[in-house]
């Protein structure tokens, strides 16, 4: 019997409870920076070391945080199902827990990339990517971020995933950050949707979603269980 295709979305909130804090919860700054000053094409500009060693700093807590239960959970999944996990995250959580199949939306902080040509990605040996390092056209490295003001590369392999999806499960995030928020509607018709998140906003359009307010780490492992149960 074919396995049953399940695709999974997931935001920040999986990986709060993992300790990596979410820009979202205040108030626009992220660590005492402005979002547009550290995640933004414009901010890299304007400021390429303060962007540069603010990257250095989420690297660095990347490396030192664990998977969840909810990452856990969802790797055990693959026993029983097909699953491709669609993250907005950028820390290597979901690989950390033994998940497979994993496209990165917004990049990836164990990557750098040329700062002039985007097909040019070298791995981070360490912690850093030090101002100064600089890619074979010899330009500056950067992370392998998709900032605000940047096209989405992987956005298109992403809606195609869901476009065939049986199951899709979005986890820990808020559906307002565009253009990952409206993969969502690329769910086939007979597509069952579930939304897992501490806090659902109001102002998601959520038509034919089973929505629970929880955090992942309870709500997840509890829903893989019965879908193990279940297959």
């Amino acid at each position: 019997m074919e396995r049953k295709n399940i695709v999974v979305l997931t935001g920040a909130g999986i990986s709060a409870e993992s300790g990596i804090p979410t820009f979202r919860d205040t108030n626009g700054l992220w660590e005492g920076h402005d979002v547009m000053e550290v995640a933004s094409i414009e901010g890299w500009r304007r400021n390429p070391t303060l962007v540069q060693e603010f990257y250095n700093l989420r690297r660095k807590a990347a490396l030192a945080a664990d998977p969840n239960a909810a990452h856990y959970a969802l790797a055990k999944l693959e026993l029983a199902y097909q699953v491709t996990i669609i993250t907005q995250n950028v820390d290597l959580l979901h690989e950390k827990a033994g998940s497979n199949n994993i496209i990165h939306l917004h990049g990836r902080l164990d990557q750098a990339k040329s700062s002039i040509d985007d097909s040019l990605i070298y791995p981070v040996l360490g912690e850093e990517i030090e101002m100064g390092e600089l890619c074979e056209k010899g330009s500056q490295l950067r992370p392998n971020i998709v900032w605000f003001g940047e096209a989405v590369p992987e956005i298109e392999k992403a809606a195609a995933h869901i476009s065939e999806a049986d199951m899709l499960i979005i986890i820990g995030t808020s559906l307002q950050v565009y253009p990952a928020a409206g993969l969502k509607d690329f769910a086939p018709e007979h597509c069952r949707s579930i939304l897992i998140d501490k806090k659902i906003p109001d102002s998601a359009n959520l038509h034919n979603i089973q929505c629970y307010e929880e955090p992942a780490t309870v709500a997840v492992p509890r829903l893989i269980e019965q879908l193990m149960k279940n297959h």
